[in-house]
C-alpha cells in the first residue's frame, strides 16, 4: 500500500505539477465559467435502481415512484437555472446515465427531456443507459420516440452462474431477447456492456461471450474488467476471498481473446474498452471535453473548474426546492491539471491530435510532453505519426491496469466520501 501511494503521488506530480487535489465545499462562479466556452456536453444522472448490484460504484438508491416524480420536478428546476446561462451555445453531446435511467420511463423522464430540448440548443441525439428488464417492445418504442439514438444495455455476463453471482435479475435467455429486440429497433448504435475477469471465469466463457455478441449483431461492445471499489459490497467479498479475480496476466489474455474476436468481425477499437462496428457512430459517455452535469452526483467540467452535485437524492431535491444549485464540492484546476486531464481522455479515446492540443492550450504538444510520449512509444504503448498519437492494444490494456493503481483510488475517495456525507467540507485526492 505504501508503494502504491508513493507511485500515485509521483505520477500525479509528474503530470500535473502537484501531488494532491483538494475539493472544497464552495460554489464556483458558474455563470462566468460558462461565458468562457463555446460549446458543451450535457450529462443527466438518474440515481434510481430496482436493486443494488454489489459491484456497482455509481451513485444510486432504491427506486420509489413518489421520490422519482419529485426528482423529475427539481431536475427541471436545475435545467431552468442553467438555461439562461448557457444561452444559444450548442450542446454537442447528451448522455443519460445512472443508476438505471429506464426506471423513470413514464415517471418524469419524458418531461425532463422535453424541458431540455426547449431550454438548450441541442445539436445531438441522446445516449441512454438501460436495464435489460426494462426493454419490452412498448418501452423500446417509447425510448425511440424520446429521441434516443444510442442505447446501451448492461448485459455484464452471458452465463447464468455469473449473472447470479453479480446479482443480475435476469437469465441469459432473457437478456438475449432484450438484445435482439434492441438491435431490431434501428438505433444508430446499440452497445452491450460486458464484464470480464470475473471470479472463476474461464477462457472458454470469454470466447463464447464475444462470439454471441457478434452473432446477435450489437454495434458496439464495452468490455471492461471487474473493478473493485473499496466502498462496495463486492470489496467485502473480495477481502473474504469469496470473489477473487483472475491474475493480471490472465486478465490480459482474456482481453486479447476479445480483441481477436472483435477485430475479426470488423470492429474497431474506439476507446480503451470499446469496440465499434466500422462505420457506426460510437456510443460514448466519458470523454466529452467540457460538460454540465444535471441530477444528484452530476459532475460538471467547465475549462478550469470541476464541480460535483451532492450525491444525496433527498438533499439534492431540497436544495433545488429552495432555489439553490445543489453543488457540494468544487475544484479549481491549474493549467497543468487541465492539460493532463485533456490528454488522459483523448488517449482514453485511443487517439490524440496534436493540433487540437495547440488549439485548446496554445502550446506545442511536443515541447510540453514530447519526452514522455517518446518513452511510451518505445515501450510499445502508442504510435506517434508526428501529427497524431494512437494508442496500441498493449497501451490500452496497461492504461486501465494503471487505473487500478491510480484513478480508482481517487474516485473511491471522492465518491465514497460523497455517498457518506451529503455536503462534505473537503475531500483530498
Amino acid at each position: 500500500m505504501l508503494l502504491k501511494n508513493s507511485m500515485r503521488s509521483l505520477l500525479t506530480k509528474r503530470l500535473t505539477k502537484t501531488s494532491r487535489f483538494v475539493l472544497e465545499n464552495k460554489v464556483p462562479l458558474v455563470s462566468q465559467k460558462i461565458q468562457e466556452i463555446d460549446a458543451l456536453g450535457l450529462y443527466l444522472h438518474i440515481p434510481f435502481c430496482r436493486q443494488i448490484c454489489p459491484y456497482c460504484p455509481y451513485n444510486k438508491v432504491i427506486y420509489q415512484p413518489g421520490v422519482a416524480e419529485r426528482y423529475a420536478e427539481v431536475v427541471i428546476k436545475e435545467i431552468g437555472i442553467y438555461a439562461d446561462l448557457v444561452g444559444n451555445r450548442p450542446v454537442t453531446s447528451f448522455y443519460i446515465g445512472g443508476g438505471t435511467p429506464t426506471t423513470m420511463l413514464d415517471r418524469g423522464l419524458e418531461r425532463i427531456l422535453e424541458r431540455i430540448y426547449a431550454a438548450f440548443n441541442m445539436q445531438c441525439g441522446i445516449h441512454l443507459e438501460s436495464h435489460p428488464n426494462d426493454l419490452s417492445k412498448d418501452n423500446l418504442n417509447t425510448i425511440v420516440a424520446l429521441g434516443v439514438e444510442h442505447l446501451s444495455l448492461g448485459v455484464e455476463a452471458l452465463q447464468d452462474h455469473h449473472l447470479q453471482r453479480l446479482h443480475r435479475p435476469y437469465t441469459v435467455t432473457q437478456v438475449m431477447k432484450a438484445l435482439e429486440r434492441s438491435v431490431s429497433m434501428g438505433f444508430k448504435c446499440v452497445n452491450a456492456d460486458l464484464i470480464f475477469a470475473l471470479p472463476d471465469q474461464t477462457m472458454e466463457e470469454i470466447t463464447q461471450s464475444g462470439k454471441t455478441l457478434m452473432k446477435v449483431g450489437v454495434d458496439q461492445v464495452a468490455a471492461y474488467p471487474l473493478f473493485v471499489f473499496p466502498y462496495t459490497k463486492w470489496a467485502q467479498l473480495a477481502q473474504s476471498r469469496q470473489a477473487t479475480r483472475p491474475s493480471i496476466l490472465k486478465r490480459r489474455r482474456m482481453l486479447a481473446e476479445l480483441e481477436r474476436i472483435f477485430y475479426q468481425a470488423g470492429y474497431e477499437r474506439t476507446s480503451v474498452w470499446a469496440f465499434t462496428r466500422a462505420g457506426v457512430p460510437k456510443y460514448c459517455s466519458v470523454s466529452v471535453p467540457l460538460y454540465l452535469g444535471l441530477g444528484a452526483s452530476g459532475a460538471s467540467y467547465l475549462k478550469d473548474v470541476f464541480y460535483l452535485n451532492t450525491f444525496n437524492v433527498l438533499e439534492y431535491i431540497r436544495s433545488l426546492e429552495y432555489g439553490n444549485l445543489p453543488i457540494a464540492l468544487s475544484l479549481a484546476l491549474t493549467e497543468e491539471a487541465q492539460m493532463a486531464g485533456w490528454i488522459y481522455w483523448r488517449i482514453y479515446e485511443t487517439r490524440l491530435k496534436k493540433k487540437d492540443f495547440q488549439l485548446r492550450f496554445g502550446k506545442d504538444f511536443d515541447q510540453a510532453y514530447g519526452g514522455t510520449f517518446k518513452l511510451l512509444s518505445r515501450l510499445g504503448f502508442l504510435q506517434d505519426s508526428g501529427d497524431e498519437i494512437v494508442l496500441t492494444d498493449r497501451g490500452s490494456y496497461w492504461l486501465h491496469a494503471l487505473q487500478d493503481l491510480f484513478s480508482i483510488e481517487y474516485i473511491a475517495r471522492l465518491w465514497g466520501t460523497s455517498i457518506e456525507e451529503p455536503w462534505p467540507q473537503s475531500v483530498i485526492i
